[in-house]
């Protein structure tokens, strides 16, 4: 009598369980299974506690006095700096200033001591990051 052949296993095993984690991805990477996988959306921050009323009352004035001063575009640039854009580009898309203006400011800035700029070796080439001085820092928050 002949004996069962039982290689069909090993190819469930090596084959059918790794293809069955990969082929997902792989389609859900061209758009064919966007039904099957739903990014979670992060739930916003929710505080379970209430603001006693004369907080409440003090805030909207608080905002209206920052929102008062007026900001120059260097103060955008600054801002933009110190929260940590680094690239023209992430600072141009931040601010939404033109890139002829973002160039003089950024000259102007450099000019000042407000502004560092880091030539630096990257994967695709040399890249320039752009950092605020200690100097630019406090003049920015003050």
């Amino acid at each position: 009598m002949a004996e069962p052949n039982f290689s069909w296993i090993y190819i469930i095993i090596f084959l059918a369980i790794p293809l069955a984690r990969i082929i997902p991805r792989l389609l859900a990477k061209r758009g064919i299974g966007k039904s099957f996988f739903k990014p979670q959306q992060p739930k916003p921050f929710e505080p379970s506690f209430v603001k006693p009323a004369q907080d409440r009352q003090s805030e909207p004035l608080e905002r209206e006095m920052d929102s008062s001063k007026p900001q120059s575009k260097n103060d955008l640039v600054l801002g933009a700096l110190n929260r940590g854009s680094k690239s023209f580009e992430s600072i141009q898309k931040n601010t939404g200033l033109d890139s002829q203006d973002l160039d003089s400011i950024l000259e102007d800035l450099e000019k000042n001591g407000l502004l560092k700029v880091v030539q630096k070796q990257g994967m695709f080439g040399p890249k320039t990051e752009l950092y605020p001085t200690d100097k630019g820092f406090k003049e920015y928050y003050s």
